[in-house]
């Protein structure tokens, strides 16, 4: 049966063995609902060993169970904790396998090579226009930016590198690099602006 919202948070924040009674129990909820999420994406995980996702599971679930834990005011019981809960282990697994799956692999943090942007069927018009938008853009990241601005921008626009990756190889967190990459954007949209140039909204 559903525990009540009132029953849920006032058992997580009782002492003793309620508490703890309780927290196994939203462990466990998290626990299923991770496994879940990996059993929904199995396709996409072959080759991944059962070791591994059970690995991901636990972790994610642990993970989870903290940010519950730390949001329970704000729970607001308009739906059931239990589904309310279990968003964070959904997110938490999602995040676990961006990580794994970047496991070993560089980390670009400097443009050495740029993406090749260009339109192949624009006219020859169009493809000076995005020359020169992508020479002021380079020279707005170069110029423009502070280091870790650059730094972040390059390696999330750029190189695509996942949000919660970087901030776990920069060891900081993820609103911290979306705050810095909401203000690289706007430094870059206000230079191209200047330049009398489009900045692109991606």
């Amino acid at each position: 049966m559903e525990t009540t919202r009132t029953d849920w948070v006032a058992a997580l924040r009782s002492p003793g063995a309620e508490c703890d009674r309780a927290t196994a129990e939203l462990h466990e909820l998290l626990l299923h609902a991770a496994r879940f999420e990996l059993s929904r994406r199995r396709a996409a995980l072959s080759h991944m060993h059962g070791e591994e996702l059970d690995d991901i599971a636990m972790q994610a679930a642990d993970d989870a169970l903290v940010s519950v834990l730390a949001k329970l005011d704000d729970f607001r019981g308009a739906s059931l904790f239990t589904t309310w809960a279990s968003k964070f282990a959904l997110l938490e697994t999602g995040v676990r396998l961006r990580r794994h799956a970047w496991q070993g692999r560089e980390v670009v943090l400097a443009a050495e090579r740029w993406p090749a942007f260009a339109d192949r069927h624009c006219s020859p018009h169009e493809e000076l226009e995005q020359a020169e938008t992508l020479r002021a853009l380079r020279d707005a990241i170069a110029y423009h930016l502070t280091a870790h601005q650059r730094e972040v921008f390059v390696a999330v626009a750029l190189n695509d590198v996942p949000i919660d990756v970087l901030a776990e190889r920069l060891t900081t967190t993820r609103g911290a690099l979306y705050k810095t990459l909401h203000d690289a954007r706007q430094t870059l949209r206000r230079e191209l602006a200047t330049d009398g140039l489009a900045a692109s909204r991606n």
